[in-house]
Formats: structure tokens, sequence, C-alpha cells
């Protein structure tokens, strides 16, 4: 069956322009659209019951940075790569490592610590009540900055299992205080220009309390530590039902958005593929990035990230398929009839703002999608032609079903 994208293109061009939206503009944020997918994403990964290994999984550094490469090669919009120091970066040369990626086309990214493997961190990392285990993980975050600094990345990217699991075995403010002391330690050796992203969770691991437990409390945190420190909002971090597009705009708004991990839930922290349980939910929040974009505003360069298990997905696929859905979620965004719905909030006709966003969000942004690829000099379909390259064959062959892969339980 021929696809017929072009002219699909062109009668959703006329629509747009009849309404007013400049679709060279839409095309050209597109273009610009870049999204880091993580190291682990492309190794085996599992649940507290045990890992699942395919074959062709990366277990080393070189092999994630590899199949990262391959997500980028066909989406065009995935030049870095996110790395977690203690199961990437094991003896590795930094230097090398940054070298590597280049030579793949692509970069490293966020550097992430790991302060919550290890068992001194069982009662707590930098909220701990034993100093030598606190100190332990701010010299580990300390050593991370160096790692970025040797491979040129500019994102200290944090989170922390620290909490509690039943009621008086700790002290609330006493491990606020501790976890104050050490973001201070750490961000004021980061050097000028690098950022801290600072992570929240409201339970799990620990279920009576987490320390940062909301994004009220990473705000606080990070507004104390100073202006280079921001918050770092996980899709999945967050109990059902919970407006996650009214927490990002008030973030904007307070100047201290730094970045998204974006994945889905379903339930809890699943780590689902984004915008498979509820898409509507991501062009909501790209509808407030876009707001963002369109107004002035001194929000940092939001740094968009990927941060989802796939299971039992096929790993490049699975990041190819994440890819083309915040593509997706972010052309409908652009694609709201502003004018229109200012006129409806302003008159309270709630029915038409709403008919707005749900026009927006039922529209076929195929089309377009494939003509920007084309304009990149990608293949319209980035899935088929990555499926059509017959690297999944090759790495399948060559690397076998391995132990050893590079996350959590793996």
């Amino acid at each position: 069956m021929v696809d017929n994208y072009k002219r699909k293109y062109d009668v959703l061009a006329e629509e747009l322009a009849a309404r007013g939206i400049d679709i060279e503009k839409v095309k050209s944020r597109l273009k610009a659209q870049k999204i880091e997918t993580p190291s682990w994403g492309y190794s085996d990964s599992g649940t507290r019951f045990g890992s699942y290994k395919q074959p062709g999984s990366a277990v080393t550094i070189e092999e994630k940075l590899a199949d990262a490469a391959q997500v980028h090669k066909f989406t065009g919009i995935a030049p870095s790569v996110a790395v977690h120091v203690l199961w990437d970066f094991k003896g590795a040369n930094y230097k090398d490592m940054k070298a590597y990626a280049e030579s793949r086309g692509v970069r490293i990214g966020a550097i992430n610590p790991n302060v919550f493997q290890d068992r001194e961190y069982a009662f707590g990392s930098i909220t701990n009540e034993n100093a030598e285990v606190r100190n332990k993980a701010v010299a580990h975050m300390l050593h991370s900055i160096e790692i970025a600094n040797a491979v040129d990345s500019d994102i200290l990217s944090l989170w922390f299992a620290d909490g509690t699991d039943y009621p008086g075995q700790g002290d609330f403010r006493r491990r606020k205080a501790y976890a104050e002391e050490g973001l201070k330690t750490v961000y004021n050796a980061m050097p000028a220009g690098m950022r801290m992203l600072i992570e929240y969770k409201p339970f799990e691991p620990a279920f009576y309390h987490t320390d940062f437990a909301d994004w009220g409390m990473s705000y606080s945190f990070a507004r104390k530590c100073g202006p280079n420190a921001h918050v770092l909002v996980d899709l999945g971090h967050h109990f059902t039902g919970q407006n996650i597009e009214h927490i990002v705009a008030f973030l904007i708004d307070e100047e201290r958005l730094g970045g998204f991990h974006f994945n889905n839930h379903k339930y809890a922290d699943d780590d689902l593929t984004v915008g498979s349980v509820n898409p509507y939910e991501l062009f909501l929040i790209y509808n407030e990035i876009v707001k963002a974009e369109d107004a002035p505003n001194s929000n940092p360069p939001i740094a968009y990230m990927v941060d989802q298990a796939f299971v039992t997905k096929s790993k490049i696929e699975g990041m190819i398929q994440t890819i083309m859905v915040i593509q997706a979620a972010y052309a409908k965004a652009m694609l709201i009839d502003r004018k229109t719905l200012l006129e409806a909030q302003l008159s309270h006709d709630i029915v038409t703002a709403e008919m707005c966003m749900q026009q927006a969000f039922n529209m076929d942004v195929e089309p377009l999608l494939k003509v920007v690829r084309e304009e990149m000099g990608l293949a319209p379909d980035p899935m088929l032609a990555f499926r059509d390259s017959g690297y999944m064959a090759k790495i399948q062959k060559e690397r076998g079903t391995r132990a050893g892969a590079g996350g959590l339980g793996a």
C-alpha cells in the first residue's frame, strides 16, 4: 500500500494556515528537539523477582553507546546518552569513553551517581545517621563531578532512595538537615555552568517516608543550594491521578524545572514506555512546555531524558518507539489553536476551551513527522528503517544471551 503522507501533510498545512499556525515554525522546532536516552535502557533489566535476559542486550558501556547511536541514527533527535557511574564506568577511562561515544555519533550526557545500591545505604545515603556513610555518598557524588568534567557533561542527575519503613525509625528534620548539608557540599564543588537536577519519589524502596518525597521538597533543597540546582520530574514518580502538568507549569514559573525522566505508569513506578498508558497526560505536559517556549521566561534549559525499563520489549526498538511518541506529543501541543483557546478561557467558555485541547490531541501528526524526518535526511519511518537495517540480527548473533548487563537486578 502506498503511503500518501505527503498529500495528507499538504491538507494539514492548509488547515493549520487557516487557523494562523505557522507550520514551518512547527517543523523547525521539531527538528531542533533533543531527547537523551539512558545507557541502562539498552541492558537487561527486570523486577525485584529477577532479571530477564534478551539476546543482543548490551553489557559494556561501548555496546550501550553503540546501541544508543542506532536510535539517534534513525530518529535524528537522540544525540546524547545518560550514564550511571557504577554501572558504566568501573575501571573505564573516561576520556576514552567520550571519544568512543563521539566516534559513534553521540555524546555522553547526564551523569548519574549511584548512592542506593551498596549495602551501606540500606538506612540512607546522605541522610544516614552514620557520618561515614554520608561521607561515602558525598565522595561518590564529588567523583561523579570529576567524571562529568572529563566527558564534558554539564548535568549531575541525583536520585536518592533514602527513607524509612516504619514510624519512629528516623527523625524527619534531622535527616532533612543531613540532606541539605550533603547537597550543598556537592553543589559548591560543581564548576561554573554545571547543573544539579534533584529527583523525587513518594515511596519505594522506603515505604513509610522518603526524604525527597515530592516536587516541593526537591524545590526547597534546590533553592537552598543555589541557582544552578533544579527539580527533575520523573513521570512515574507520582501518585495515581496527580496533576503532573500543573507541577510542570508551577516549576517553570518558579524557574526551577530542570528536566524530565520520561516514562509512564499504571499503578506506581512501573517504568512503562512513555505514553503507553496515558498519552493525553504527555500531551498536556508538552502543552505547558510549548507555552513556556512561546512566552519569555527565565527557566533554565530543560533536559529531556528517558528513564524506563524495557523488561520484555526489544531494547532498541522500544527506545525508537519512545522517541516517536515524544515527537508526536510535542507536535500536537504546537498545533493547539492558542487564539481560540485564550478567548474561550477569558470568556469562561469551558466547552470550547477543552475542545481546543482535544482537537489538537486527536490530530494525525504522522504525515507532518514523516515530512520533517525526510527533510532531515532520515527515513520517514524510523522503526521500519531500523528493522530493515539488520542491526538487531547482527548483535543478537554476535552477543548472544549473557549475564552482567548493567542495571540494578541485572
